[in-house]
C-alpha cells in the first residue's frame, strides 16, 4: 500500500526528469492560471486540475507527461486521472520549483 501512494505522489523510484525532457517530455502545470502566471517551468503548459477533462486532449498520449503543482498534491491527482484516461506513461513532479532545479 505505502507503494502505491510513494508512486501516486511522486517518492517512488527516481526519475531522470531532465532525461525525460530531452526526449520529448510535455510538462504540465495542474495550478491555477494565476498561480502559473506567477511563476512556472520555462516549457510547460499551464492545464488547471480543475479542467484538465476538457483540456487534455491538448496533450498527445504517446509522449511521456511530468505533471507539477505547488507542492506536489494536485500533480498526484493530474497523474491518476491522466493514467485512467489513457495516458501510458506519466509522472509526478511534484512542487514546479524542485522540478525546476530537477531539469537545471
Amino acid at each position: 500500500m505505502m507503494d502505491f501512494f510513494k508512486n501516486l505522489f511522486g517518492a517512488g523510484p527516481s526519475v531522470d526528469y531532465a532525461e525525460l525532457v530531452k526526449n520529448g517530455a510535455q510538462i504540465v502545470d495542474v495550478r491555477s492560471e494565476g498561480e502559473y502566471r506567477s511563476g512556472h517551468v520555462k516549457g510547460s503548459v499551464n492545464l488547471p486540475l480543475d479542467r484538465l477533462p476538457q483540456l487534455a486532449a491538448k496533450l498527445k498520449k504517446d509522449k511521456p507527461v511530468i505533471t507539477c503543482c505547488a507542492s506536489g498534491m494536485r500533480s498526484g491527482s493530474a497523474k491518476s486521472w491522466l493514467l485512467a484516461n489513457g495516458f501510458t506513461e506519466v509522472h509526478n513532479g511534484g512542487g514546479w520549483s524542485s522540478l525546476q532545479q530537477a531539469l537545471s
